[in-house]
């Protein structure tokens, strides 16, 4: 695989202050890439140790995607890769969890990559890739996790249609499925308990993946593409 520089290509991370996204943003940054980071907290955004444009922004409203996108273009005069690293988790059998969490499951894991997409394909440049993670539960899901899996399942079916609208634009899109990884997400369900979990992969591996894939001509990352570095 061959790679191409990211040094000022114009990159809008969502979830930027995630285990994941963070440090996906401070592999981009170090490789140049111009940075507008988004993320509902604006505390934690403040105290990212990243460079880039800060916008708080809660993208589970429609508009707020809008907004990201041309935060991104305003900043940096364009917009060439867009990194969706926002997500929650909640655990339990189906019969246990409320209604709210799983509107808020599909609302967040779901939702919020259609609508960030769809805003970003509308003014993308040329050349330009979208990276949605789905992560290993797209390939498997889990008893006790089926309703996570099944709003993170429905991302992996999305990138695989919209891969095929993108080509016509010149854009990429991968979808992401690192295997469990220490993001610190299992320890803050919105519902219920994670069961107990082998250690997962370093945030910081999963991130070079991702960002060396961004860089080459990968159209998709199944979890094999990250186990088979570590």
């Amino acid at each position: 695989m061959s790679e191409q520089s990211l040094h000022g290509r114009s990159v809008l991370v969502a979830g930027a202050t995630g285990g994941l996204g963070s440090a996906i943003a401070a592999n981009l940054a170090e490789r140049g890439a111009t940075l507008t980071l988004v993320a509902r907290n604006s505390e934690r955004l403040a105290s990212l140790g990243v460079h880039g444009h800060r916008v708080s922004l809660d993208l589970r409203d429609p508009r707020s995607c809008e907004v990201a996108v041309s935060a991104a273009i305003d900043h940096a005069g364009g917009l060439d890769v867009v990194v969706n690293a926002v997500g929650i988790v909640a655990f339990g059998g189906v019969d246990e969890l409320t209604f709210d969490t799983l509107e808020d499951l599909f609302m967040t894991n779901t939702f919020v990559p259609i609508v960030l997409a769809q805003a970003a394909l509308r003014t993308m440049r040329e050349g330009g890739v979208i990276v949605n993670i789905s992560g290993v539960i797209a390939e498997q899901n889990l008893p006790g996790m089926a309703a996570y899996g099944a709003s993170k399942a429905a991302v992996r079916s999305f990138d695989q249609a919209i891969a095929r609208e993108a080509r016509r634009l010149k854009i990429r899109v991968i979808d992401a499925r690192p295997p469990h990884t220490e993001t610190g997400l299992a320890l803050h369900p919105i519902e219920g308990q994670a069961p107990r979990m082998a250690v997962g992969l370093d945030p910081a591996a999963v991130a070079a993946t991702i960002c060396c894939a961004i860089a080459g001509d990968v159209v998709d990352l199944p979890s094999t593409a990250f186990t088979a570095t570590q």
